[in-house]
């Protein structure tokens, strides 16, 4: 039987490393978000000049901003910011919050608790859209 030290540190290796940025996450954001938000989140996209208004800096987001108002922001959009509801699904939404936060670590000293982030982040590992039914099973997609 594995001693209770060892299962404690299996689960802090899979929740450190289970919930980090996925190339799903990286992928749908260069598709999506690149263009205005830049490669680091800065606002300094290639289309961001075009803009009337500069599309916001992620590190000023996450100060500002709750998790359930940066998830709204992205699913109803906000501003020349388009709304993605009707073409990215729940969980893809909820990659593209956490994006939002990966990003907005970069160049910036992060507070003791963003160290933990990943430690709560629901999807991580667990497939939640095929456990809750709000979103179709992997191989239903690729038929």
């Amino acid at each position: 039987m594995i001693s209770k030290r060892i299962r404690i540190v299996l689960l802090l290796f899979l929740f450190q490393w289970g919930c980090g940025r996925s190339e799903r996450m990286d992928a749908l954001y260069a598709q999506r978000c690149l263009g205005c938000h830049g490669r680091a989140g800065n606002g300094d996209g290639p289309l961001a000049q075009s803009l009337p208004v500069r599309p916001p800096d992620f590190r000023e987001t996450v100060e500002r901003r709750t998790n359930s108002q940066i998830r709204r922001a992205i699913a109803e959009g906000q501003g020349t910011m388009p709304a993605f509801s009707p073409a990215l699904r729940h969980s893809e939404i909820s990659d593209m919050l956490q994006m939002v936060r990966f990003l907005s670590r970069e160049g910036r000293e992060t507070r003791w608790w963003e160290n933990f982030d990943t430690l709560v982040v629901a999807h991580c590992s667990l497939p939640w859209e095929t456990i809750l039914g709000y979103d179709e099973p992997l191989e239903k997609l690729q038929r």
